[in-house]
């Protein structure tokens, strides 16, 4: 069991451009605090290297890690009304995702069975060619295809389960056969993509499968998606690797969102993630994406984790 962080991450603090940010640096502190308090629950703490520019341009042009690495040398700024980026935020981006690489290394190595990196900012909202939604480069996708381009895999499944459609790894993603994209998030609100009836384009057809649930949604509704929908395609699919984005911010506390799981909820879902996992002989890595509540956050993370390292 593999715990993946960087002081990088608390360098990055949207709150300098955007007063009152949600995502910030509490965020892992609020995690790694509840941890530490659990001996960090067994798990083996590594710092996450910073992903190389050939990693990054696996799903992002060239230009887009330039235009981000030069904001951001230049002093930083707003990127939209969401989204910043200041002086040490390239290097807090180059770091998560260096991590979920070191991570998807450490894992096909045999190193390990299951990890987690808990690095910021979060990245499933970004697009190959622009950052949005809090997030600048989208990690778990460098992760994937990492995987496939330089670690000799061919089929690579990626859960997401943050409240909010992970658009950055769908567009990603979206014309491609060897990865398998599945999200269950809230309908209606950010970033408005994720319809049912969006399963991917061209070769990628039938790759992506997107379950949007309305505001109020339990654990139940969610738990049955992901075991009678998503997990029978992904059996059919037989991946080698499985990479969750961890959000949790459809937790009943969180401020944006309004579904209604319980901390208990995601460590259920982690278990039948897992057990899948284990019948496909594949290891499991999970990404921290969303969550703003900070106890739900950090409650939540124990859970997920608690229930990888069972």
């Amino acid at each position: 069991m593999l715990y993946f962080s960087h002081p990088s991450s608390l360098e990055h603090d949207p709150r300098q451009g955007l007063p009152g940010h949600p995502e910030n640096p509490g965020r892992l502190r609020a995690i790694e605090a509840a941890l530490a308090e659990r001996d960090w629950l067994g798990w083996e703490r590594r710092e996450a290297p910073a992903a190389r520019e050939e990693e990054l341009v696996l799903v992002h042009p060239r230009e887009h890690v330039q235009r981000i690495r030069d904001l951001c040398r230049s002093g930083g700024g707003v990127i939209d009304a969401d989204t910043f980026a200041g002086e040490r935020s390239y290097e807090a981006a180059l770091h998560a995702a260096g991590g979920a690489c070191a991570m998807t290394r450490a894992l096909l190595a045999g190193e390990a069975e299951v990890g987690f990196c808990a690095l910021r900012p979060p990245g499933h909202h970004a697009e190959p060619e622009r950052a949005m939604g809090f997030c600048l480069f989208d990690s778990v996708a460098v992760a994937a295809a990492l995987a496939i381009a330089e670690l000799g895999l061919e089929r690579v499944f990626v859960l997401d389960w943050d409240v909010h459609h992970g658009n950055g790894t769908a567009e990603i993603f979206r014309h491609r056969d060897d990865v398998l994209f599945a999200s269950i998030h809230q309908g209606g609100i950010f970033p408005g993509t994720g319809a049912r009836e969006d399963t991917g384009s061209g070769r990628g057809e039938g790759y992506t499968i997107n379950l949007p649930v309305p505001a109020g949604s339990e654990e139940e509704l969610w738990v049955s998606l992901l075991a009678d929908v998503v997990i029978p395609a992904a059996e059919e699919f037989e991946p080698q690797l499985v990479l969750i984005s961890a959000g949790f911010d459809a937790h009943r506390d969180d401020p944006l969102a309004e579904c209604r799981l319980e901390a208990s909820s995601f460590g259920r879902l982690a278990s039948i993630a897992k057990e899948a996992a284990e019948r496909w002989h594949a290891p499991v890595g999970a990404v921290l994406e969303g969550g703003y509540d900070l106890s739900a956050l950090a409650a939540s993370t124990v859970a997920m984790m608690a229930a990888l390292g069972d």
